[in-house]
């Protein structure tokens, strides 16, 4: 699957709310709108700009504050240009100056020269550089798109899995019937952000809160239930697969075995639920959920059970319950 570019011009249109806006807007250098951004890193060019250009990050976005501006004034008043000049010689991807700090008229004309953006916003450089970090790590991320539906119960995200028909989404409707919320339905796109957390999103955010009912149709979660009944992502914590009772296989029962899945690299538990008339779904899903959230405690149910039976094994009276039976036949 090939990639989609994203370039500086995608960089100024995210949409962006709250503690996650950038607050970008173009100063000068438009023709550069359309440099490709393919490094989710930041380069400060203060040692560039003072001459050591060895090991230069140029395909890196450059990030100029107030340390950097100030360098740049004192180079301009010397009217040594050579270094700066030399640094818009690379096809760096474009230059963000923060704390609303104007670039120098120099600046703006080689940067139009060279057809590079130069970008502004009135974050500082700390609080910027984290935001940017954390949108390219969101962009850049491993994803892939899975079949199934993204659910949060108890805080928990769980993605539900298993074959066309076996009842994903009613299973979902019925939790978010309970209080629970819709993620995505039947298209779930997950990512990988920092290595080891898996987010999934509907693929399509214009009907990802739409749910297919056989023998309903589409109906909108939203407009049914509420916005309280709908997030639009989840880290997904937990999978739950669906499978059609089968009488042959030997089904955990105490819950030692601890299975799990590999999504994009990173190791998530996985429940296997067989599903025949008579079985509350919902019901064993939400309780999976607070176990779940329980072993994150530091409490597992089925091996203190184990461990309980183990010690009882080990008493008086189970000894005596043993060896006092009649074993005269």
């Amino acid at each position: 699957m090939a990639e989609k570019r994203f370039t500086v011009l995608d960089l100024l249109d995210l949409d962006l709310k709250g503690h996650n806006s950038l607050n970008l807007h173009c100063v000068c250098g438009r023709r550069g709108l359309t440099r490709e951004l393919t490094v989710p890193e930041i380069n400060r060019p203060g040692l560039a700009l003072s001459g050591f250009f060895e090991s230069f990050g140029a395909q890196r976005v450059q990030l100029l504050g107030r340390g950097e501006v100030a360098y740049l004034a004192k180079l301009i008043a010397e009217n040594n240009l050579q270094t700066l000049t030399q640094l818009f010689s690379y096809e760096i991807p474009c230059c963000i100056f923060t704390h609303n700090l104007a670039p120098d008229p120099h600046v703006i004309e080689l940067a139009e020269e060279a057809g590079c953006a130069i970008l502004q916003t009135d974050l500082s450089s700390t609080e910027f550089s984290s935001r940017l970090l954390r949108v390219f790590s969101n962009i850049f991320a491993q994803h892939k798109t899975m079949h199934g539906v993204l659910v949060e119960v108890y805080g928990l995200g769980i993605l539900i899995m298993g074959d066309s028909g076996v009842g994903k989404s009613e299973t979902a409707l019925e939790l978010v019937e309970r209080g629970h919320r819709l993620v995505a339905d039947d298209i779930v796109e997950i990512r990988c952000v920092n290595g080891n957390t898996i987010l999934g999103q509907g693929a399509n955010r214009v009907i990802s809160h739409h749910m297919e009912i056989r023998g309903l149709g589409i109906i909108n979660i939203s407009q049914l239930y509420g916005i309280g009944a709908i997030r639009e992502q989840k880290e997904v914590q937990l999978v739950v697969k669906l499978e059609e009772w089968n009488s042959a296989k030997v089904y955990d029962r105490l819950g030692t075995q601890q299975l799990s899945i590999d999504l994009l690299g990173v190791k998530v538990p996985l429940l296997e639920i067989p599903v025949k008339p008579g079985r509350n779904v919902p019901i064993i899903i939400e309780t999976a959920a607070m176990n779940e959230r329980l072993k994150a405690m530091g409490y597992f149910s089925a091996r203190e059970f184990n461990q309980n039976v183990l010690k009882w094994i080990e008493t008086d009276a189970a000894q005596a319950a043993y060896y006092g039976s009649d074993d005269s036949y």
